[in-house]
């Protein structure tokens, strides 16, 4: 017998979480289970062309591996109580008629949801995986509050909250969401492969068609242009470092380098800001906006140092993908980045918000090439252990612990 698994997630692009869910319905033992997943319009999504067709290559990966695909258009990531409505209901309609033996929902909106209405057709599992939370650097405290309470009395209907990292865990038992019995931590999982292949040919052609010289040292970031991403400190960072500390840093580069790029991999609503901000702080001939691309590793390959300066982040998966790729990380002291850097070690944590912090962990790197290859090599021992292949098979695990209590 095969066991029927239902995942909901609103928006299935190219994020994190979007990864996240794909990995899972995609590595799910299919002999054993009849997999079917539920997710919003991509319509949603401020994605370029390119982002679009790379998504929904991955959507037909998915269909191919015999994933069941249903788009449920109101299902969107905004609070819209008309649309949240009609998912509700359309939700409910499709669990009631599938009955699954376990709903496993995906951030916050397709959690409340789809959890409700699992709840309400009496499915026997219902499992949440929140990839991180919203209880600071995305809304006010009025309505952080309000989504604290709804997560805290939908988590008494739910049997386990898988998070992404122990940090995250334990913030989420801190705001008192559930117990610690309802908390189990699986990290998110990577394609290894994609960045394990990566060649020097592969870095040369890419530094080539993006104009870098040899002798240039990189320092870039990857992520979606949106607020909590806390792009625009990067850009701070990069300022202080071209013009604030230009002469300390001349001295130091000395023959070995001629110059600096800053690289800004991703798309999103701020790249008109943000490109506006490095024009007024006049950096622009220093910082590249390459855009969305579908060679990710590719293009990280030719960082010489990876910045993650963000507000929040559940677990910083692309923290693993930049150690994969032996680069030394620099990323804010937040949410699960602490269970991936460890400071010292394979990078170093910074205040979050703080250009100034930002500024000097990446001077010190700058300093000493032999320091970046160490922490290199540190991470890549780390990363190793975050395959997608070792994620699926820990869900599974505890999909079949709580299929059989």
């Amino acid at each position: 017998m095969k066991y029927k698994i239902l995942h909901i997630i609103t928006r299935q692009d190219k994020g994190g979480s979007a990864e996240n869910t794909l990995l899972t319905v995609l590595g799910l033992n299919k002999e054993k289970y009849d997999v079917t997943l539920i997710k919003g319009s991509t319509l949603e999504s401020d994605m370029s062309d390119e982002e679009r067709s790379a998504n929904e290559r991955d959507l037909k990966r998915a269909l191919d591996s015999g994933v069941k695909i249903i788009t449920i258009n109101e299902l969107v990531r905004r609070i819209s109580p008309l649309n949240d409505l009609k998912a509700f209901f359309k939700l409910f309609s499709i669990i009631k008629k599938g009955k699954y033996n376990i709903v496993h929902t995906h951030t916050s909106k397709a959690g409340i949801l789809g959890r409700w209405a699992a709840w309400l057709c009496q499915t026997p599992v219902i499992i949440h995986t929140p990839h991180g939370h919203i209880f600071y650097g995305y809304y006010d405290k009025f309505l952080t509050w309000i989504f604290k309470v709804i997560e805290q009395i939908t988590a008494t209907i739910t049997d386990r909250i898988i998070t992404l990292t122990d940090r995250e865990k334990q913030e989420h038992i801190d705001f008192r969401i559930a117990t610690p019995q309802k908390f189990i931590t699986i990290h998110s999982g990577v394609e290894t492969e994609r960045f394990l292949k990566v060649t020097s040919e592969d870095t040369k052609r890419i530094r080539k068609e993006l104009n870098i010289q040899d002798d240039c040292l990189v320092v870039g970031t990857v992520g979606r242009l949106v607020e909590v991403k806390g792009h625009k400190y990067f850009i701070q960072a990069a300022h202080k470092i071209i013009n604030d500390i230009q002469s300390r840093f001349k001295d130091i580069m000395g023959q070995a380098y001629k110059g600096i790029k800053f690289i800004i991999v991703g798309d999103g609503p701020l790249m008109a800001d943000l490109k506006k901000d490095a024009n007024s702080l006049g950096i622009s001939d220093s910082v590249i906006f390459t855009g969305w691309r579908n060679d990710a590793p590719v293009v990280m390959s030719a960082f010489d140092i990876f910045v993650l300066p963000s507000l929040n982040e559940g677990m910083g998966k692309v923290l693993v993908e930049a150690m994969l790729l032996k680069k030394p990380t620099i990323a804010s002291n937040v949410g699960g980045i602490p269970d991936l850097i460890r400071n010292g070690e394979n990078g170093i944590l910074t205040s979050t918000a703080s250009p100034d912090d930002l500024a000097k962990a990446i001077f010190e790197l700058i300093n000493s090439e032999k320091r970046r290859t160490k922490m290199g090599n540190s991470g890549r021992l780390i990363a190793e252990f975050y395959s997608d292949r070792a994620m699926v098979e820990k869900i599974e695990s505890l999909y079949n612990l709580l299929i059989k209590n």
